[in-house]
């Protein structure tokens, strides 16, 4: 399956960039480009695709507002991947909150500019690296503590979002508790419902802010 990729950036060497290692690949697609956020959710709607490339700021509308916008207003809407100079920004982190699926930093290698779409794009495992879980951590409180606590998952439940922390996906999930990927795909949906997260990294920020897992 093609895996079609809107690319939002300010910087028209950057998108050119990216456009040139993302053709060059079988089964990804670019079908647009945006210069400013403030024309991201237009597209989106237009152009229905499945990955949302996207700088956290931008000089009309940043990354963070635009996915906002995105995942408010747009049924079924993309994945996005939050594309960022400093992997260390609370930016990063308030895209992050706001519904952004992982963050990609502007150096990466092409090979990695790949990887992190095509993971992105399956939205079973997260591109959230050790400076992330320190922000999550940072943003610790009483409140995402005792809303963790209302959501009761089940000691399952509690183990499967252990390892979505850590990055694995639901087959590596289902080898480390020794269950089936249907069962943990059950697990996955059902904590998603309970925490009232839209996917997956919502979960897992979650986690961190409650204290539930901590960073290292």
């Amino acid at each position: 399956m093609t895996v079609s990729v809107l690319l939002a950036d300010d910087e028209p060497l950057l998108r050119t960039g990216l456009r040139a290692i993302l053709a060059a690949q079988s089964g990804i697609e670019v079908v647009g480009e945006a210069a400013d956020g403030a024309a991201v959710l237009p597209l989106v709607n237009r152009l229905r695709p499945d990955v949302v490339a996207m700088d956290v700021r931008m000089p009309l509308m940043d990354g963070i507002e635009a996915t906002r916008a995105i995942v408010r207003t747009v049924p079924d809407p993309p994945r996005i991947l939050i594309i960022t100079t400093f992997e260390n920004d609370d930016y990063v982190y308030e895209a992050l909150r706001a519904g952004a699926d992982g963050f990609l930093l502007k150096r990466a290698r092409p090979a990695e500019i790949v990887h992190a779409v095509r993971i992105v794009a399956e939205g079973e495992s997260l591109l959230f690296p050790a400076s992330v879980r320190a922000l999550a951590g940072g943003h610790a409180s009483a409140r995402a503590r005792a809303d963790f606590t209302r959501a009761a998952l089940t000691a399952r439940e509690q183990d499967v979002l252990r390892l979505m922390a850590r990055g694995h996906a639901n087959a590596e999930i289902a080898r480390e508790l020794f269950v089936g990927t249907e069962t943990v795909k059950t697990h996955v949906g059902s904590l998603l419902a309970k925490l009232g997260a839209r996917d997956r990294t919502q979960a897992v920020i979650a986690a961190y802010e409650s204290g539930f897992v901590t960073p290292g």
